[in-house]
C-alpha cells in the first residue's frame, strides 16, 4: 500500500470529499456536521503543534463518550500526533502511570478528571492541557475555544507508519500500549467489509464522493476501548456519522430509542453485558433496532439464546462475533441472521489465522490450542521489548500475534473460542475455561449474568467458583445441577454467590478481581 496511507492522511482526503453538511457526530442534542468537524479538527491540531507537540508525539484523551473524543481523535491525526486511550476509571498514580509511560506530550481530559489530572501534573512533561467541558482549570486551555479559534493546519507529510497506540490493561501487571501503524489499521478496517483497502487517496476519495461503506453507527462501549475506538474510527474515516449515548452508565432504553431516532444501521456492543438489557428493552416495547443492518461485538463471548432474540426485533439484521483483541484484529469471525438463529458460535479465519500448540505448530481438528495471527499486526509494546517478544513470535519467519486465546480447531477450518489462557482454572490437573461455564450458567432461565473464577484450594488446586446476577430467587443446588448437565463434573462451580450485579468494566468486559473480591471479602 502507498506510503501516504495513514490514517491522518485518509481524514485529510475524507474532509476534501464528503459532504460538509451531513452529520459526522451525534451525542444527545448535540449534531456535529462534518463542514464543523473538519474545521474544529484542524483547528485543534495546528494549537497541538503550536504547544510544542511534533510528529510522533503522543496525545492522550481521558475522556467519556462524545464529540470531543473524536475531535481529539482526529486532531491528533491530523496533526501526526500518537493517540493514548486513557481509561476513565483510573485512580491518580494510575492515571499518573499511563500518562507518563506514554510520554504524553498532549493530554485531552473531561472537567470532572480536572481535579485529579492537577494532582499528578506536576510529575509530568505534558506540553498542553486541554479540558473539556466546565469552568477550564487555571494549568489547561478550554478545548471548545482552541476548536472555534481558526488555527490553520498546514499540510503534513503523512506516512504509512505513523503510529496509534491502543493502551491495554490485560488481565495482569500495568498497561501495556499496544504500537500499530495507521496503515496497517486503515487495511484491517476494509478487510471483509468492501473488499481490499482503496490503493490511493484518490480512489479513497471516489469511494467517499459515492458512499461506498458509508454508515451511521450506534457506538455503545467506551471510545476508549478498542472495540468502540476502532468501529468510530472506521465509521469516520468513510464519511459516515458516529452516533454516541450521553450519560455516565449504559441506558438501554436510550440505546433503542436513539437507534430508532437516528435511523442507525450499524451498531457495536460488547457481548450480554450490552445485548441482554437490549434485548430487555425491546422486549419492553422501548424503541427499535429494525433499521439496523449489522451488529458487531468484540472482546468477549455472547449468548446464542440473546442473539436469537435480537433477531428476532430486526429480520434484516446480521449479527457479527468479530473475534479480536488490542494486540490482534480480525483472528476470526461468525456471523448470523435469522436464518441461524440460536446456533453454536464457530469462527472461520483466513490463512493468517493459526491454532498452534506448545511446540508452535499447528494442531490437528479436534485439538485445543492458542490461536495465533499473522499479517498485519501490532510492531509491539512501547517501552517493553520483552513481553513484545513473548507475545508477538516469529513462527517459521513470519511474525504472529499470540493474545493468549484458546480454541479448538474443527476438521471444516472453523473453530470454536474457549476463553483467555490467563484466566483458565487448573482444578485437579483438568483444565476449565471460565467463559465456557459463564455462558452455560447463563442458559438458565433465572441467570442475568455469571462469572467464573478459580480460587485456591488444598484438595483440588484452585476450586471452580461462580457469582451470578439472578431475576429473582435462585436454588444454588439446582443451579450447579444444570451446569452438570451440560459440561463435565469438574467444570462445574464448587461455590455460586448470588450478587445484586456481577462487576464489569464499562465497556461490558468481565472484572474478575472484582468478583473475587465479592467472594473473598
Amino acid at each position: 500500500m502507498a506510503d501516504e496511507m495513514s490514517l491522518g492522511a485518509v481524514f485529510e482526503t475524507t474532509l476534501a470529499a464528503v459532504d460538509p453538511a451531513q452529520p459526522a457526530l451525534v451525542h444527545g442534542d448535540t449534531r456535529r456536521s462534518w463542514g464543523d468537524f473538519g474545521r474544529r479538527t484542524a483547528s485543534l491540531a495546528a494549537a497541538m503543534q503550536a504547544a510544542g507537540a511534533e510528529p510522533g508525539d503522543r496525545c492522550a484523551l481521558l475522556m467519556r463518550n462524545g464529540p470531543a473524543y473524536c475531535e481529539g481523535l482526529v486532531a491528533a491525526l491530523r496533526a501526526r500526533l500518537v493517540h493514548v486511550n486513557v481509561n476513565y476509571r483510573y485512580t491518580g498514580e494510575e492515571l499518573w502511570y499511563i500518562l507518563d509511560n506514554s510520554d504524553a506530550a498532549v493530554v485531552i481530559f473531561d472537567a470532572e478528571f480536572a481535579a485529579l489530572v492537577d494532582s499528578i501534573r506536576s510529575r509530568l512533561p505534558t506540553k498542553l492541557w486541554v479540558q473539556v467541558g466546565g469552568e477550564t482549570a487555571a494549568f489547561a486551555q478550554d478545548f471548545d475555544a482552541l476548536a472555534e479559534a481558526g488555527h490553520v493546519l498546514p499540510p503534513q507529510a503523512h506516512r504509512y507508519d505513523d503510529m496509534l497506540f491502543i493502551y491495554t490493561g490485560g488481565t495482569t501487571g500495568l498497561p501495556k500500549g499496544v504500537m500499530w501503524d495507521q496503515g496497517a489499521l486503515w487495511e484491517l478496517m476494509n478487510a471483509g467489509t468492501n473488499g481490499p483497502a482503496p490503493a490511493s487517496l484518490a480512489e479513497h476519495s471516489a469511494n467517499v464522493k459515492a458512499g461506498i461503506g458509508r454508515q451511521k453507527s450506534l457506538v455503545l462501549p467506551p471510545l476508549m476501548h478498542g472495540t468502540g475506538l476502532i468501529i468510530g474510527l472506521a465509521t469516520l474515516a468513510r464519511g459516515g456519522t458516529v452516533v454516541t449515548l450521553p450519560g455516565a452508565n449504559f441506558d438501554p432504553g436510550d440505546a433503542t430509542t436513539t437507534c430508532a431516532r437516528e435511523g442507525c444501521d450499524y451498531a457495536v456492543i460488547v457481548g450480554d453485558a450490552f445485548a441482554r438489557p437490549i434485548l430487555k428493552a425491546l422486549d419492553a416495547g422501548i424503541g427499535s433496532i429494525a433499521s439496523l443492518n449489522v451488529m458487531i461485538s468484540s472482546g468477549t463471548m455472547w449468548s446464542p439464546e440473546v442473539k436469537a432474540g435480537l433477531l428476532g426485533h430486526a429480520p434484516n439484521l446480521m449479527i457479527v462475533d468479530s473475534l479480536g483483541s488490542s494486540e490482534g484484529l480480525g483472528l476470526g469471525a461468525a456471523a448470523q441472521t435469522k436464518d441461524n438463529a440460536g446456533a453454536p458460535t464457530k469462527f472461520m479465519a483466513d490463512s493468517n489465522t493459526l491454532i498452534i500448540g506448545d511446540d508452535m505448530k499447528p494442531v490437528p481438528p479436534g485439538t485445543m490450542g492458542r490461536i495465533a495471527r499473522g499479517g498485519l499486526i501490532p510492531r509491539g509494546y512501547w517501552k517493553d521489548p520483552v513481553k513484545s517478544a513473548a507475545t508477538f513470535p516469529e513462527i517459521d519467519g513470519k511474525r504472529y500475534s499470540i493474545p493468549g486465546d484458546f480454541a479448538i480447531i474443527e476438521a471444516d477450518g472453523s473453530f470454536t473460542l474457549l476463553g483467555r489462557g490467563s484466566q483458565c482454572i487448573n482444578t485437579g490437573g483438568e483444565k476449565v475455561f471460565p467463559e465456557e461455564v459463564e455462558e452455560t450458567l447463563k442458559t438458565h432461565p433465572a441467570i442475568e449474568d455469571a462469572l467464573v473464577f478459580g480460587l485456591p484450594d488444598e484438595k483440588w488446586g484452585q476450586c471452580v467458583t461462580a457469582v451470578v446476577e439472578a431475576h429473582g430467587p435462585v436454588d444454588v443446588e439446582e443451579l450447579r445441577a444444570h451446569v452438570r448437565q451440560h459440561l463435565a463434573g469438574y467444570k462445574t462451580p464448587k461455590t455460586v454467590h448470588v450478587v445484586t450485579k456481577v462487576p464489569r468494566a464499562p465497556n461490558g468486559k468481565a472484572d474478575y478481581a472484582t468478583a473475587k473480591a465479592m467472594v473473598t471479602g
